[in-house]
């Protein structure tokens, strides 16, 4: 499973010119499940993530997770997250997991946040979307469950 993770002011996603979800001050999360993730992914990555200390401290220094801000998260799935371009010039996705279990998973991990305390939005899992995402820093990280 693999996440980018991006720290933000806001972030929202639109669908079919429809505005579905909109967070403030948090993280905007792209998340790829890949072939032969497991319930193991979605704990490991979650917890890491609303953990993670990439907010500013008093001093400056990065030291506050998302938990500690009172920060929210808005999570997109996005299987090109596991395309591998380093032959020819398109994208091949055999790492990517068949839709069914990145759904399934996805959602697992929509939950697993969710349950680590944070409060989570989402984009619709296989639409075309516009996701609108106001990097602060920028600060962006892609963190792997493996």
């Amino acid at each position: 499973m693999r996440a980018v993770v991006q720290r933000v002011t806001s972030s929202s996603v639109t669908v079919d010119g429809e505005q579905i979800a909109c967070i403030g001050r948090g993280l905007a999360l792209l998340l790829g499940v890949e072939k032969g993730d497991t319930i193991k992914d979605v704990n490991f990555l979650s917890e890491k993530i609303a953990n993670l200390r990439i907010f500013e401290d008093d001093q400056g220094k990065m030291n506050l997770s998302v938990l500690d801000v009172g920060g929210q998260a808005l999570v997109v799935s996005q299987f090109t997250l596991l395309g591998d371009c380093s032959k020819g010039r398109r994208p091949g996705f055999d790492k990517a997991a068949a839709p069914q279990l990145a759904e399934s998973l996805y959602n697992e991990f929509v939950g697993a946040l969710a349950a680590c305390g944070v409060s989570v939005q989402t984009g619709r899992f296989g639409a075309k979307m516009l996701f609108d995402i106001a990097n602060d820093g920028p600060v962006t990280f892609i963190l792997d469950s493996r």
